[in-house]
């Protein structure tokens, strides 16, 4: 094979690989970042305001969905087990295609326990940088300590704070996969 022959070959083997990596890019590629929940926002599930309840929020971006009062963006949710994962079991069963669904990322936030009336608490945090991939947490379930609404599912990106969050104050820890609606309405019933 001679130099041009060469050249030619491999400047249309690169178009061709910049095209694929151009229409991955185009056609939805990156996945959508979290949205801070700060100021006054509202779950799509109930209609609670996020964060008064203490625990675990979530936000789900879904590929062709939007909640109907906003143009774009995640649905978003106070609680896990009674609005988060819920919504997710429901919609997913309607085959809604979901881009990525963020959790509160425990392993992320500098935390402590809150008493209420209710008992124990985890705090809400809201800040962007708060959530993590759901498809990435161990969380803990069946714990003392409640979240919002009742009772928690609370997610750790790193398995030793979770397991660490277990020893001391009680559950099992699962990974996201493990949890369906038996789970969720099991915790629901604690």
């Amino acid at each position: 094979m001679n130099r041009r022959a060469f050249l030619a070959g491999t400047a249309t083997a690169g178009a061709g690989a910049l095209a694929g990596c151009l229409d991955a890019f185009d056609s939805g590629g990156s996945v959508p970042e979290p949205v801070a929940l700060t100021g006054g926002k509202f779950d799509d599930d109930h209609g609670m305001e996020i964060g008064p309840h203490g625990g675990a929020n979530a936000q789900i971006f879904y590929k062709s969905e939007t909640p109907s009062e906003r143009e774009e963006g995640p649905f978003w949710f106070h609680t896990l087990v009674f609005s988060g994962f819920p919504f997710y079991f429901e919609h997913d069963n309607r085959g809604w295609e979901m881009d990525v669904f963020y959790v509160t990322d425990y392993s992320n936030v500098d935390w402590t326990i809150q008493e209420r009336d209710s008992g124990s608490a985890m705090p809400s945090p809201m800040a962007t940088e708060t959530f993590g991939d759901a498809t990435e947490m161990t969380y803990v379930g069946g714990s003392d300590v409640m979240g919002g609404m009742g009772p928690g599912l609370h997610p750790f990106s790193k398995e030793s704070d979770a397991k660490a969050f277990a020893d001391d104050y009680g559950g099992e820890t699962v990974v996201f996969d493990d949890i369906d609606r038996g789970f969720v309405e099991n915790l629901r019933e604690k």
